[in-house]
């Protein structure tokens, strides 16, 4: 854990909630249970913590064989049933699964994730509280030019002069607009008593995207796994990336055997089209297929070769 991922009231928070215990006759996860209320830390300023949890693999097979208790089957056939029912896309047994994380992540790597609108969010209140003056800096390594092929995504890495003037525009921006927000809003030990403050709801609309907001976040494990499988892409956005794959980890302690099927049939899988699977077959028969003879368009084309890196992709 990083000293700067959290203030020092946060820490305390936090490890007063660690030091409680309490006991219960519902299902537990040790793994889970070790990492609960624990800041893991993701870029800069943020983290990703376990708040609460409910059910865990058994409460899938459970809710498949609308059974009364547990293990009322060997592990291996749990297993073998968790699978099934991940490869049929037979859902709702997983919504069986809760679990509550509080995020402490950039403004606009929020805008980005509320798209996935199949959650319970709570999000800081700049109407209510003051923000605190955290800014999310890239490190050089994820400065990058856009890409020339891609319009929602990173080219080149920017190095030299370049790097180092996004930098400073990045960080004099934010100081100055937290400054001016601090100035608007005339509270604390700097405000001038002779001058009256500018409402927080207002105030706050001269942040910069970078600064660090924080919220709740609820949702079950079927929407998780989605949230997942589009964010822990490889092809997903940096920063959103690194808070799914903490999630990730926090998840395969949580649910092991659901995680392990979810990455063979979900994460580290492909969808094949109809016509995809046409030319996949006539290529095993022999027959060297072409993207004019394939009947793909030049996109769909690419992405069957990039998964298939067949020879006559070329």
């Amino acid at each position: 854990m990083t000293d700067n991922s959290h203030t020092q009231e946060q820490a305390a928070e936090i490890a007063d909630a660690r030091q409680r215990a309490a006991s219960t006759i519902r299902p537990t996860v040790p793994a889970l249970e070790a990492m609960l209320f624990e800041a893991f830390p993701v870029l800069d300023h943020g983290f990703v913590r376990v708040i609460d949890y409910m059910g865990d693999d058994s409460a899938i097979v459970q809710a498949a064989r609308v059974s009364y208790g547990r293990g009322t089957k060997r592990v291996q056939e749990d297993a073998g049933l968790i699978r099934y029912l991940m490869r049929h896309h037979h859902t709702t047994p997983f919504e069986m699964c809760e679990i509550k994380f509080h995020v402490k992540l950039p403004i606009f790597v929020a805008r980005q994730w509320i798209r996935h609108r199949t959650a319970s969010v709570n999000e800081y209140s700049a109407r209510y509280s003051i923000l605190d003056k955290e800014f999310y800096i890239p490190s050089p390594e994820h400065l990058a030019a856009q890409s020339v092929s891609n319009r929602q995504g990173r080219g080149e890495i920017l190095d030299g002069e370049e790097a180092a003037e996004v930098l400073d525009l990045l960080r004099s921006d934010a100081e100055r607009c937290y400054a001016d927000y601090a100035t608007m809003l005339n509270e604390g030990e700097t405000a001038d008593p002779n001058r009256r403050g500018l409402a927080r709801e207002l105030a706050r609309m001269n942040l910069t995207l970078n600064t660090y907001t924080q919220w709740y976040w609820k949702t079950n494990l079927h929407n998780l796994f989605h949230f997942l499988s589009l964010r822990a892409d490889a092809h997903a956005q940096y920063e959103i990336r690194a808070y799914a794959d903490v999630m990730l980890r926090m998840t395969e302690a949580w649910v092991p055997v659901a995680s392990a099927a979810f990455r063979d049939y979900r994460l580290g899988a492909v969808t094949l089209s109809a016509q995809m699977i046409a030319v996949l077959k006539r290529m095993l028969a022999g027959e060297a297929v072409t993207q004019e003879t394939s009947g793909l368009n030049r996109r769909e084309w690419v992405e069957f070769a990039a998964h298939f890196r067949a020879e006559q992709a070329g």
